[in-house]
This record gives structure tokens, C-alpha cells and sequence, in this order.
């Protein structure tokens, strides 16, 4: 099973075996609550859906979204070799779940930013 990486200050901070995981926060001027669905391979992390609970400050959904009363959804199909996520005082901390559970990505970097996300064979 493919793992995830959490890595901050150069070091792994965190290893979660997944073939999934789920990123959620809340936009920093929106305050509109945003998640995105990954796929894990060995080599890369494929966004494969998106949701988001509304629009503006650069975070429209796109055409092909679909509304479903609460939230706008699509599926991006984007290819990332790693993922990097800043910390701000403006926006919630990030929220990483997989089959295993939900955590807050501060807690797993031990409060260290920013956090990268990759596959742990691309170490």
C-alpha cells in the first residue's frame, strides 16, 4: 500500500500507509470551507474531486461543477509529485483524513510550517 509523507523542516514528520486521503479547510477570506480528495501512488498525488461551499477571492468553482444544494463538486485529474501547504493566521488548520481517521495537520507536523505532502517513496 502506498504511503503518505508529511514532511516540515526537512523531515519526515509523519508516515500514513493510504491509498486516499481527504485535505479540508476553511478559505482565508472566504471563510467558505473547501475539500479535496487525493489518490496516493508510489510516485504522486492525483486530485481527483474537489468540493467547495461557495465562491469568490479565487476560488470559483469551474464550469463542469455540479451544485448539490450545499456544496459546488468536480474532478480536476491533477498530477502533483508533492503538495506544499503554508500555515495562516487567517485560515483554520488544515484537516488530513484517511480510512484510518482524521487529524489536524499541525498536530502532525508538530506545529512546523509550511507542511509538504508526498508519496513516501519519492523521499
Amino acid at each position: 500500500m502506498p504511503a503518505l509523507c508529511i514532511v516540515a523542516l526537512g523531515i519526515v514528520q509523519a508516515s500514513i500507509a493510504t491509498e486516499t486521503l481527504s485535505l479540508e479547510w476553511e478559505h482565508s477570506v472566504q471563510k467558505t470551507r473547501w475539500e479535496e480528495r487525493y489518490r496516493v501512488t508510489p510516485d504522486e498525488l492525483v486530485l481527483v474531486a474537489a468540493r467547495v461551499a461557495g465562491s469568490g477571492a479565487g476560488m470559483e468553482a469551474p464550469p463542469d461543477a455540479r451544485f448539490d444544494g450545499s456544496m459546488w463538486s468536480w474532478q480536476p485529474n491533477v498530477h502533483l509529485p508533492e503538495l506544499i501547504l503554508a500555515a495562516s493566521s487567517y485560515t483554520s488548520d488544515y484537516r488530513i483524513c484517511t480510512a484510518a481517521g482524521c487529524a489536524a495537520l499541525a498536530a502532525l507536523a508538530h506545529g512546523a510550517s509550511p507542511v509538504t505532502l508526498r508519496p513516501c517513496s519519492t523521499q
